[in-house]
């Protein structure tokens, strides 16, 4: 379990950006080196507009595509596949660390149901999430495009998905000190952008929880609905202000935050496979 732990823990702490993709055409774990040397010299002609590039020589950008076999909820999702780009100056010594510039990764937990449906040469990794410069992610995402015949789509989030992951991160137990539970309603229909920041104490929003949940380990529409309803009440009662008359536009626990624009921070490693999963979900429900 540690050692499952360091090989994620760089995913914890970042902000990534979520795509949804399509089923990739011929894609092959057994081929990772030959995707790594190929995209590298994809993104070299790239940067020189064009022009013809040795595959396998010298590059600004070296690609490294790799597998994440930790990352399943269960034994037959794909492996995760991880996708870095680093760089050294030119004018740095060649035996100098390089620099991380770009990540990305594609993931698949409990996404059996749209699995099991693929012909044999298709593979599920519905979820992509990306840390780093917008250019890079163009350029990766059309390499991936063209060699596996895939989409790539921003994964928005809806009001209705924030609200369920504020009531289901509020009730994972977490070890203390943890950041309070924060919400970001954004007031339409005026002139300007107006934000309202909605923080509670972590052990108050565990008890209300706690109070709204009926059967431990099983959530439905209702306790979620009966949660915030007692949060928006709250609110009116102190500030004579309707939430529900906003629009949720960020969710921020202690496990981790979403915004509804597809950005997602993960702060705890034991949930981690539990927000992938849902996030998976949501990939599927947008490509299905």
């Amino acid at each position: 379990e540690d050692a499952d732990s360091q090989r994620t823990a760089f995913l914890l702490r970042k902000q990534w950006s979520l795509y949804s993709v399509t089923p990739l055409y011929r894609f092959s774990e057994a081929h990772l080196r030959d995707y790594s040397r190929l995209l590298s010299a994809f993104i070299a002609a790239e940067k020189k507009k064009g022009l013809a590039v040795e595959i396998g020589g010298e590059l600004d950008i070296k690609v490294a595509v790799t597998s994440l076999p930790d990352l399943k909820g269960s034994d037959r999702d794909q492996a995760a596949i991880l996708v870095q780009l680093s760089s050294r100056s030119s004018a740095s010594p060649k035996n100098s660390e390089e620099k991380l510039v770009w990540s990305g990764w594609f993931c698949c937990v409990a996404g059996d149901e749209l699995s099991e449906n693929l012909p044999e040469a298709f593979t599920c990794l519905p979820l992509f999430l990306v840390n780093g410069a917008e250019s890079y992610t163009a350029i990766v995402g059309t390499w991936f495009q063209k060699t596996f015949d895939c989409c790539f789509r921003r994964l928005s989030l809806s009001p209705f998905n924030l609200s369920w992951m504020a009531a289901m991160w509020t009730g994972c137990k977490v070890e203390k000190p943890a950041s309070a539970t924060e919400l970001v309603f954004s007031v339409p229909r005026l002139p300007h952008p107006l934000h309202i920041s909605y923080a509670i104490n972590l052990e108050d929003a565990q008890a209300l929880w706690d109070t709204v949940q009926k059967t431990p380990g099983e959530i439905t529409q209702e306790e979620v609905d009966v949660f915030m309803d007692c949060l928006y009440s709250h609110f009116y009662r102190h500030f004579k202000i309707h939430l529900s008359a906003t629009k949720l536009v960020k969710v921020s626990t202690a496990v981790a935050s979403a915004h509804c624009d597809g950005i997602i921070k993960f702060r705890q490693s034991q949930y981690l496979t539990g927000v992938l999963m849902l996030l998976t979900e949501l990939a599927i429900c947008q490509i299905q």
